[in-house]
């Protein structure tokens, strides 16, 4: 990657963001295209996200990506922000149109280009998501879209869970959503027995603390079970896929996701059709 003075720079607004595979995957596809285009990490603690924003203004950059921890706080320092964006209450791409910051997420359609890339269906099945922090939003979004009969909310904290399932439920019609029946269980409740997928949303079982599992490696899977998704990528292979593996349960990481919200991202940046092998390669090395 080389930058110079005419180069087009778009980065990652997180803390932290040392483990992102995202500059490897946009810089590859910059490459591959010939863009004069370059993405960096962009590590930038809470208290300093009001001066990172005015900073990115300043010096003329052509967007961003946003993530943990402010897909939400960002908001107030954004111009715009998409209907869908406006309906999660968080975003993950900024993109610049005339001096105008605005914010899109670009997470509910990744999510949902790489449930498709698996083979595994939500239309008309109940599922279950472990989490309810901003990662599970995008996917109650997408399985709603993807018209999820019935869904169950597991964490840890009932209140946080029913927070969440509260503010969707007024945010999501005006952006023409229909939330589907969702319920809430603790961890130490076991979804019913004909759950078709399970979702990680949470941090568990992320490097370092790879031996670790969001569900409780002792409980048998439920018998109608069709499909694992973990939403972490590093390790490629979680605890929890290795459970769901051994119990003849088809299993699949985050980088589908990250690769087609990436993609999408490079998209609305660039006005370019992102080279899709050359990112998923990118990411896999």
């Amino acid at each position: 990657m080389r930058i110079r003075g005419t180069t087009r720079l778009v980065g990652l607004l997180g803390w932290p963001v040392a483990h992102s595979r995202s500059p490897q995957m946009h810089n590859a596809a910059f490459a591959a295209l010939r863009l004069d285009w370059a993405y960096v990490p962009l590590p930038v603690p809470p208290e300093r996200l009001e001066d990172a924003m005015r900073g990115l203004r300043a010096m003329g950059f052509a967007g961003a990506n946003v993530t943990v921890p402010h897909k939400t706080t960002v908001i107030p320092y954004l111009d715009e922000l998409s209907p869908l964006a406006r309906a999660l209450g968080a975003v993950n791409t900024l993109r610049v149109v005339e001096g105008r910051w605005i914010g899109e997420n670009t997470d509910v359609e990744g999510f949902r280009r790489a449930l498709a890339e698996t083979g595994l269906s939500a239309q008309g099945q109940a599922v279950a998501i472990l989490g309810a922090g901003g990662a599970a939003r995008a996917v109650l979004a997408a399985l709603a879209m993807e018209g999820a009969a019935e869904i169950f909310l597991i964490n840890r904290s009932p209140e946080r869970a029913h927070r969440l399932i509260a503010e969707l439920r007024e945010t999501f019609p005006p952006a023409g959503l229909r939330l589907p029946p969702t319920h809430v269980l603790r961890l130490e409740e076991p979804p019913p027995e004909d759950i078709a997928l399970l979702i990680n949303t949470t941090p568990v079982g992320m490097a370092p603390e790879v031996e670790a599992s969001p569900w409780p490696p002792e409980r048998p899977f439920p018998w109608g079970l069709q499909g694992v998704i973990d939403l972490i990528y590093e390790p490629p292979r979680t605890r929890l896929m290795a459970l769901a593996e051994a119990a003849g349960i088809p299993a699949f990481n985050g980088l589908g996701m990250l690769l087609h919200q990436g993609a999408l991202a490079f998209a609305m940046w660039t006005g370019r059709e992102p080279p899709l092998a050359v990112m998923r390669a990118a990411l896999q090395e």
